[in-house]
Order: C-alpha cells, then structure tokens, then sequence
C-alpha cells in the first residue's frame, strides 16, 4: 500500500514550501517533488494551510477542474482540500500544488512551482490504479 507524505520545511503568513512524497508499504521513496500550499493562518478556510496530521486521500473528480484529483479528508472545519495544479500560493484555497521545481515566477520573491501540471501528472501515474490511501502531513515545528 502506498502513502503519500507532505513534509513542511519552510512557512510564513502567505505561504508554506514542502516535498510532496509518495512512498511504498516498505517506505521506499516512488516519487517526490516540491509543493506550495497556502501559509499557516490558523486553519482558516480558503486563505490557510490545513493542519499537520493524518488524513484520508481519496481520487474523485472535480467539476472545479474537470479531471480526477486526491482530495485530503478529515481536514477540520475544512473541505474540498484537494492536490491539483496550481503555480503561486496565491491561486490556492488550502490546497496543495506539486511542481518539478521551485523558481520565483513572478518576482513577487515567493518561491513557486514551475511545471506543476507534469509533476502532478507524475504524482496520478505513480499512484497508478489506487483510489484511496493516507497522506501524512509533518510541520517544519
């Protein structure tokens, strides 16, 4: 059975940078890529990461991007936490963006995600035919 782990490294009000892993049931390493997610602001919905923990992973489909996405479950106080493509924190709701690497896009001196469409293309390959698993997600702190 794979997992998928979010370990935090680096954080601040707007956003959060981490790796994004999926390992095997031996804890072997299949796929890892930076990820940007929204900044700790106290698990508010929409502007805020979701809490460090141990969710449910579940494939579903989003009308929102008309594709197959993994959404977190058993987030408190929030929903619809998904892992989808995305380039600067600002473009998330408490989701989770992969990319291939980190590079600041915009000039705004916020890291981003550049190549977040392959490297979640990537993410959906490893994770094969699953359809449910469990993310760990480990804070800096």
């Amino acid at each position: 059975m794979k997992k998928v782990i979010l370990q935090r490294y680096k954080e601040n009000h707007n956003q959060t940078t981490g790796v994004l892993l999926i390992v095997d049931g031996n804890g072997w390493p299949l796929y890892a890529s930076p990820c940007i997610e929204r900044g700790d602001r106290n698990n508010a919905v929409g502007v805020s990461n979701v809490l460090p923990g141990t969710y449910d992973l579940v494939l579903e489909y989003s009308p929102r991007f008309e594709r197959d996405l993994w959404e977190l479950y058993g987030t408190q106080g929030r929903s619809e936490c998904k892992i989808h493509a995305s380039n600067y924190w600002h473009q998330l709701n408490g989701c989770i963006a992969p990319g291939n690497y980190l590079k600041d896009l915009n000039g705004d001196n916020y890291q981003d995600v550049a190549q977040s469409r392959l490297a979640l293309n990537n993410f959906h390959r490893v994770m094969g035919d699953m359809k449910r698993c469990k993310i760990e997600i480990i804070d800096p702190r």
